[in-house]
Formats: C-alpha cells, structure tokens, sequence
C-alpha cells in the first residue's frame, strides 16, 4: 500500500481500519458511552454542510476533496466528504471502497491540525487501491484540510450561508505542500458561467478551484398523488421542490415531506413564491384549466426546463386555453417545452413517469446529452421499437 503525505511526499505503508463503506450503517460510541447507529446517507453539499453547522462546535472534522484525477474514477475533482473524531464519514470519494482508509489518514490529520494529501493509484499493483480489487483502474489525488476555530472553519459557514442565499461562487483550496491549510472564497463576475472544477495557479501556488451553485429548485404544479413518487425523486437527487396546488386534499405535508407546498391557484403563485428563484417546472393538474394557469405563469420565465404532462394532444388544447402558441413558449425559453415530459422508458405507472422525469430532468440540468453510457453496439429491440415507433437499427455505419 503506498501514500502520498505531504511532508516530503514520503510513503506510508498502513493497514486499513475496517468500517463500513458509506451509506452502510455504522456503529459508534457517544460521548456518553452508549452505541448509536449512524446511516451515512447524505452526499449532497448543502446537506454535509447542514449536518457539519449542527455539530461544528461539539466534534473534531476534517474535509477530504478530491482535487486531481487520472483515468476512470468514481469521483471527480472538487467532489468532498467530511470526517468526524467519532470514526464516522459522510459523503462520497469513491464507491465506499476508499473511505475507511481516508478516515484512517483524517484522524492523524485532526491531531497534527495540518493538512495532507493522499494518492491512490489503482494501476499499480503494490498501491491498496489495487489490492482491494476495485478495477476502476484510474489515480485520485486527495487534499485532506482540518476544520478548526484556528482556520475560520474553512470558511464552510459562509460558504453555507451564501448557499441558503442561493449565490453561487468559487470555493478555492491551496493545495497543501508542507501542512499548511488556506482557503479562499470568490464571487464569480455578473453572467459568469461556472465550470467545472480545475486546478489553477494562484499566488504562486497550486490551488483547486470548484463552482459552487445553489441546488436546482424544481416547481411541481398539481399536487395529486402521481406527484408524490415524482417529489420524492427530486428530493433524494437533494433537490429544492416547491408545490403548487389550490384544492385542499392535495399537497398535504405527511404525502410530500421536505417540500414548500403553496395552497394557491397558479395565478397568485408570484404573491408566495419569487418564481426567478425556480429553476425547472412540471405542470401535472390533470386539469386543463389549472395548466393552461400554470402555463401562463411560468411564461417569460428564464426556465432551464419546463414540462406539461400528458399527450401532445393535450397539449395543444392546454396551450389554446392559455393563449399562448407553442412557438412563442419555446422561443422565451432555453429549452423546449417538454410535452409529453420524461424520457420515453417504457413504462405508464406514476413512479415510471416520475424516473422518467428525473431523468431527463437530471440531463437538462446538467447540460448532458441523453444517451446510454452503453457502447456494446447492439441492436434495438424490435418489441421496444415498434412500441417506440422506431425501427430496429444498430450502430454499425
């Protein structure tokens, strides 16, 4: 097994500690001697910083991000997790295959207070990436920082703060070369788009530089019971999710947990909610009236996504009641309406037509194309493409 420290660069060799990969449960002692089990389930940013705010004063913590990669990883640069002197880790940097190993160099981080970097090498035989079989096959180079009074807390609360406020910005770490541990915070310039994280040069030293934006805030307008699975889906993708719906057997709290519900028609829906805040929206009343007023809402809005459920049919009907064409919708917005919404996956049920959503959703957001990962060639199904409409081809030129 072979490390990177930062004094020196000198190897480590090591035995790993043996705990649970993440989002196992674990077993640790509190302060008051008794065992608790603790799910490690968050692995969004605003939900570390949330759990690390409740307990920064009360526990030792320590930041591990990922700030270079070589080959296939499970993590990219600028994907972190936090590390508690209770043995305990939230969030990701790789499969739950690393992380027991990391917590191991992260307690020797909290007692010598300085920071240190890590280096596991899955195409070298003698590293224990590669001992333990992973097959990935690629390097990820790690920068663990201690959280401290000393260092203004890495300056997480305000990074939380300028979050809540939904403010992006640029989170700047320096990568350590003798323990030192540095960060900076930047606001990046008016109409700025952020990228994705990368090394750069600042002040004479090597610094990672990882755009932080707020999470998406999706607006569900209908809140019957298909759109139970579908809020469900946006929150586990720790998503913002808003509701909108005036009859009152809908959008109950005890149906949607973790969501703002508006009790208002759609038209009144500026008076409650700041709708340039939102970033997507799904229109599913299942009532031609309550869409075509959510239509009209949400026109001249700077969506990244807006969807309306059902057929294009409907649609049309829809958009006629709303007074509004379908070429002047698509031209106001970045990206075509979505009608009918979600990818076509092949299923007909709520939790179908809500992964479809997420889907597609997801890929919009992320400025993804909406293809499979899948590069075997193979043929589409003739039962799935006549279903589709399609005929079967295959990706032979």
């Amino acid at each position: 097994m072979t490390r990177q420290g930062t004094a020196g660069s000198s190897q480590i060799t090591g035995r790993p500690s043996m705990q649970p990969p993440n989002g196992c449960v674990s077993i640790s002692r509190t302060p008051d001697n008794k065992f608790r089990a603790s799910p490690n389930m968050a692995n969004q940013l605003h939900a570390l910083l949330d759990l690390w705010y409740k307990h920064r004063d009360t526990r030792h913590w320590v930041l591990g991000t990922i700030y270079k990669t070589a080959g296939p990883c499970y993590r990219k640069a600028g994907a972190v997790m936090l590390f508690d002197d209770f043995g305990r880790h939230y969030g990701l940097l790789s499969g739950g295959c690393l992380e027991a190993d990391i917590q191991r160099h992260a307690q020797q981080v909290m007692a010598s207070g300085q920071s240190k970097t890590l280096c596991y090498d899955g195409s070298d035989e003698d590293d224990f990436a590669f001992q333990l079989g992973i097959g990935c096959g690629g390097t990820v180079h790690i920068l663990l920082q201690p959280l401290c009074e000393e260092n203004d807390f890495l300056q997480l609360g305000e990074l939380r703060e300028l979050l809540q406020h939904r403010r992006p910005c640029y989170y700047l770490q320096k990568i350590s070369a003798s323990g030192e541990t540095q960060v900076e915070i930047a606001m990046p310039p008016a109409g700025d788009d952020l990228q994705r994280a990368q090394l750069i040069e600042h002040s004479g030293s090597q610094w990672l530089q990882t755009p932080i934006s707020p999470v998406p805030h999706v607006l569900i307008l209908g809140a019957g019971v298909d759109a139970q699975p579908m809020a469900q889906l946006f929150r586990t993708q720790g998503w913002q999710v808003s509701l909108c719906d005036p009859r009152p057997a809908n959008g109950r709290a005890a149906y949607f947990p973790g969501c703002n519900s508006h009790h208002c028609h759609p038209d009144e829906l500026n008076i409650h909610l700041d709708l340039h805040q939102v970033d997507a929206a799904i229109a599913m009343n299942h009532n031609l009236e309550l869409d075509a007023a959510a239509l009209r809402t949400l026109y001249g809005l700077p969506l990244k996504y807006l969807g309306l459920l059902g057929p294009a049919s409907r649609r049309d009907r829809v958009l006629q009641l709303a007074g509004i064409t379908l070429e002047q919708l698509n031209r106001a917005l970045p990206t075509p309406l979505r009608a009918p919404v979600g990818l076509n996956l092949g299923g007909e049920l709520p939790e179908s037509i809500a992964l479809a959503t997420c889907a597609e959703l997801h890929a919009v957001l992320h400025g993804a194309s909406i293809d499979s990962w899948n590069s075997s060639g193979g043929a589409l199904p003739e039962k799935a493409a006549a279903k589709s409409g399609e005929k079967a081809i295959t990706t032979d030129a």
